[in-house]
């Protein structure tokens, strides 16, 4: 395997690099005597320990097991296939415009059956009308100096999100409360969208929870991420989008959204928020 030119990707495999060094440290293991336990040369211990060369999965368990971590392998496993794809800058993503980021991401929405979304920002695109997708998606082709394609990537988010809607999936999606407050687009916009947001928590399929200001917080609000099934987490940074796939990073993001889940209020009470922002409107 070869090691990517990118910042990003070199700073993960030296984390990699890291982590099975300090398994190699923590089992009182030098290069060499790791090495002879593995079966190879100690030069290609060297290299992968300062990220020269990426080890292979067959690698990976072997140092372990060298270890005595066989439990560590399964993660690491995850972390170093992902590598090349867990950390891609949006401007690589949109270089483009915006409609071919939209469509990439149809083959994970159509395999996955179970969604969950927690936003502390925006409305979540499965639950976004067409006029707030046009609003937000222009302020994110002006931020980012994408090519201007708004309008066929509104249409291939909508597209989007009939898949998830209408295809007999679960998207249960947790949303600070001032998600219903910040103005993307004008009024009319926002009083459309959190309309539509009401109408969507009727849908059998769809499970809306809303963080009230109030909320003693045992979780603070982090950046909007999302879980698909239990195979994968998107993170959305300003500037990158983050995929995560190692099951103990997995774990850490489905807990943390049961505890937002646990945070917010539900049904009648979710709507009584979401009427009070649409009467700021009027």
């Amino acid at each position: 395997m070869s090691i990517s030119p990118s910042s990003s990707v070199q700073a993960a495999r030296r984390a990699l690099a890291a982590r099975l060094g300090e398994l190699m440290r923590d089992a009182g293991l030098k290069g060499g005597e790791l090495s002879a336990r593995c079966g190879w040369h100690p030069a290609k211990t060297s290299r992968i320990l300062n990220a020269k060369v990426a080890p292979s999965d067959s690698d990976i368990r072997a140092w372990c097991e060298a270890c005595g971590v066989d439990d560590q392998a399964p993660d690491l496993i995850a972390s170093n296939r992902a590598v090349d794809s867990l950390y891609v800058e949006w401007r690589r993503i949109t270089r483009t415009g915006l409609r071919q980021a939209q469509e990439a991401r149809v083959p994970l929405y159509t395999r996955t059956r179970h969604f969950r979304a927690y936003s502390s920002r925006v409305v979540p695109g499965v639950l976004q009308t067409r006029e707030y997708a046009d609003a937000l998606l222009r302020t994110v082709a002006d931020v980012r100096h994408t090519p201007d394609d708004v309008e066929a990537a509104v249409e291939a988010r909508l597209a989007r999100s009939r898949i998830v809607l209408e295809g007999g999936r679960r998207f249960v999606a947790v949303i600070e409360e001032s998600v219903l407050r910040y103005r993307i687009g004008d009024d009319e916009v926002m009083a459309s969208q959190l309309g539509h947001l009401l109408r969507a928590m009727s849908m059998p399929s769809v499970s809306l929870g809303i963080i009230p200001f109030t909320a003693a917080r045992t979780m603070w609000p982090t950046e909007t991420f999302n879980l698909f099934d239990d195979r994968q987490a998107g993170v959305e940074l300003l500037s990158a989008q983050v995929t995560v796939t190692a099951p103990s990073d997995l774990a850490l993001y489905a807990r943390t959204f049961a505890r937002f889940a646990g945070l917010a209020v539900h049904g009648g009470a979710a709507r009584e928020l979401i009427t009070a922002a649409i009467d700021t409107l009027r």
